[in-house]
């Protein structure tokens, strides 16, 4: 399981599937996206992803669960099952 923060998630997204990013991502295989959250700003979105960083996996398990159940991949063009539960940018 991995936790970021980007500006730009449809070309981290695309790094990590293409190997592109070292470290945990590439040597695991990560590169499926079943969780998002939009924050005002990179300094809330840094902050939120830290705090997620700490918890426990079940806790991070049971986040994912609450709105993608399934754990459907988030695609490219964004029609996910999690889209609209999102909250607003």
């Amino acid at each position: 399981m991995y936790v970021g923060a980007t500006e730009f998630v449809g070309k981290r997204l695309w790094e990590h599937r293409n190997g592109l990013v070292a470290g945990h991502t590439r040597k695991y295989g990560i590169c499926r996206l079943v969780y998002i959250e939009c924050h005002a700003s990179m300094i809330a979105a840094l902050r939120r992803e830290r705090q997620i960083k700490k918890w426990r996996r079940q806790w991070k398990v049971e986040l994912i669960e609450s709105l993608n159940p399934d754990w459907r991949e988030i695609d490219q063009d964004w029609g996910s099952p999690v889209e609209s539960a999102l909250p607003p940018s």
